[in-house]
């Protein structure tokens, strides 16, 4: 019994020493959890850490590419560009969608970067871009735009064209090749301005047209500025202008010459002096001439002159008359009326009798090569945008959108068409 005893409290002695070794391998265990919650928790405080000297070692240099990313009516002038503050460009690439480079040139403080052309329309363009701050830590950034399609922007095709010299009487004539409805918005796109000082005001013949002259004509040897700052101008409902550019152009002597259709001759004078006083044929009693202020559009040495492209044709339809080599002509009228050398009408005829189907004819030479004859001196002597005017014809006044004649309009109905 004694040793039985004895037994059992050995065995309660052992019971009571594996208890505290298993308890002591429980808080050993337990110390073990919390020591890896710890790690884990200093792991998490050391990401943190980690992040946080990350954003504080990042370079302060910010990179602005414009348009924004994913524009898809950018403009082809003046929106690409690409801009740092905080920092310095380092290098700039553009390329289209198929991979053809762009030329650009960063600026000489290297703070900004344009293209060194004009954009193509319908075209996307991708720019990545790279910049260091002060302490030489990289930014950089990315975009891809699209450009304007044909569809969603407008033209304006001008006249005169840059560096021509022109009469006085030449107005700036814009023609958009689509229809304006925020005129507003585009003609204060358009500034044309003189040497001379003059007032320029534009006026709307249509959704299409826009003029600019002053209340007189063009001084002589002044310099005309047209400038056109419509790129990104909205001048419809999702329809952009792309234009920016600057044109100039001068005017000439003063020349103007007046066509008395009763008298039927032609005064030229310059600067407000007589140069020479020239016998025509203006237009017939069934088709006189138009009366008015017409301004010289274009000339052409020879042109052919059918009677069917301007209504005068036969009961078969065919022209009145087809001349396929119509010496000395120069345009006033959209309509068809020319100044033009005659070379198939009698000589007698020049200063006694109008003859024509509405044109002012001189005499003239076939072939247009000999100098000495009326047609050819009016001719030689005469600039695009100078003024011949019409009087005493039994026609009405031409109207001021047929051609380049907004001068037949008087100042304050001119002023009344701007929409500035």
């Amino acid at each position: 019994m004694e040793k039985r005893v004895m037994t059992d409290s050995k065995r309660r002695r052992g019971l009571i020493a594996v208890s505290a070794l298993l308890g002591g391998v429980l808080v050993l265990s337990a110390c073990s959890s919390d020591d890896g919650d710890k790690a884990a928790d200093g792991g998490k405080k050391s990401q943190a850490e980690a992040d946080e000297a990350a954003a504080k070692d990042a370079s302060a240099a910010r990179i602005k590419i414009t348009p924004k990313d994913g524009e898809n009516k950018a403009g082809i002038n003046n929106a690409a560009r690409v801009t740092v503050s905080e920092g310095k460009l380092t290098a700039v690439t553009m390329k289209t969608s198929e991979g053809t480079a762009v030329a650009g040139t960063i600026s000489a403080d290297k703070k900004s970067w344009k293209p060194d052309a004009q954009l193509e329309r319908a075209t996307t363009y991708k720019v990545t871009a790279a910049a260091k701050d002060s302490e030489g830590r990289e930014a950089h950034e990315n975009a891809s735009f699209t450009t304007v399609s044909p569809d969603n922007s407008f033209i304006g095709n001008f006249t005169p064209d840059d560096g021509k010299e022109v009469g006085v009487g030449m107005p700036v004539s814009i023609n958009f090749d689509k229809a304006i409805t925020d005129k507003k918005a585009v003609q204060s796109g358009i500034k044309v301005s003189s040497s001379s000082g003059q007032e320029v005001v534009g006026h709307w013949f249509s959704p299409n047209r826009l003029d600019f002259r002053p209340e007189d004509y063009w001084k002589e040897g002044s310099t005309v500025t047209l400038k056109l700052s419509l790129d990104g101008v909205e001048g419809a409902d999702g329809v952009y202008g792309v234009q920016q550019k600057t044109v100039t152009f001068k005017i000439g002597r003063n020349q103007v010459s007046t066509v008395d259709a009763k008298t039927k001759t032609m005064t030229v004078t310059q600067d407000g002096k007589t140069v020479k006083t020239i016998p025509i044929s203006a237009g017939a009693p069934d088709n006189p001439t138009y009366n008015g202020q017409m301004v010289i559009s274009e000339k052409f040495k020879e042109t052919r002159m059918n009677g069917a492209t301007v209504g005068f044709t036969d009961d078969d339809g065919k022209g009145e008359y087809d001349i396929k080599d119509v010496p000395h002509a120069m345009r006033l009228s959209t309509s068809g009326t020319f100044i033009h050398g005659n070379y198939w009408g009698a000589k007698s005829i020049f200063g006694s009798a109008n003859t024509s189907h509405g044109c002012v004819g001189l005499a003239d030479a076939k072939g247009a090569n000999d100098s000495k004859t009326p047609g050819s001196w009016f001719y030689d002597n005469s600039l695009i945008g100078d003024v011949v005017i019409v009087k005493n014809s039994p026609d009405k006044t031409i109207k001021p959108d047929n051609g380049l004649n907004g001068w037949n309009m008087d100042w304050s109905e001119w002023k009344a068409g701007s929409a500035v």
